[in-house]
């Protein structure tokens, strides 16, 4: 079955501009045309972008999605070989929770100590304030 792009973004759940993205980018070849230029998309593209954008949704990078489909390609490549990928993804998914359990701590602790009143005493632009000089800090080791 061939479709326009628009057929394509519609089934695959992905929006229109983003599948011309993937295009430019290189994540998706270069569509057939029909006679009167229109970009014309089989199952199998479809199929692709369904992939990237599944792997989007996980957290992958472009680079990573370029990797995993250079590996989904490949099939004298092994699972483990994805599975690693996978795994270095996990870990990088893991710490950007703590960073987020953090961001969250020193946020409840900037409300929480708020008392109102006057804007010169505000402890939420005070922890904005102090926030730069931390993270250079944290940087720093």
């Amino acid at each position: 079955m061939r479709m326009k792009i628009s057929d394509a973004a519609r089934v695959s759940g992905c929006h229109l501009e983003t599948v011309r993205y993937y295009e430019r980018i290189g994540l998706l070849p270069p569509p057939a045309r029909t006679e009167s230029g229109y970009r014309d998309y089989a199952e199998a593209d479809v199929e692709r972008i369904r992939f990237i954008t599944r792997s989007r949704d996980l957290g992958f990078s472009l680079d990573e999605i370029r990797s995993l489909l250079q590996l989904d390609q490949d099939p004298s490549l092994t699972c483990e070989q994805v599975t690693a990928l996978a795994q270095t993804h996990l870990a990088a998914v893991y710490a950007r929770m703590e960073d987020l359990k953090r961001v969250a701590q020193e946020l409840e602790r900037a409300i929480s100590g708020c008392r109102g009143g006057d804007r010169a005493h505000c402890t939420v632009l005070s922890a904005l304030k102090d926030a730069a000089p931390r993270r250079a800090l944290a940087k720093a080791r």
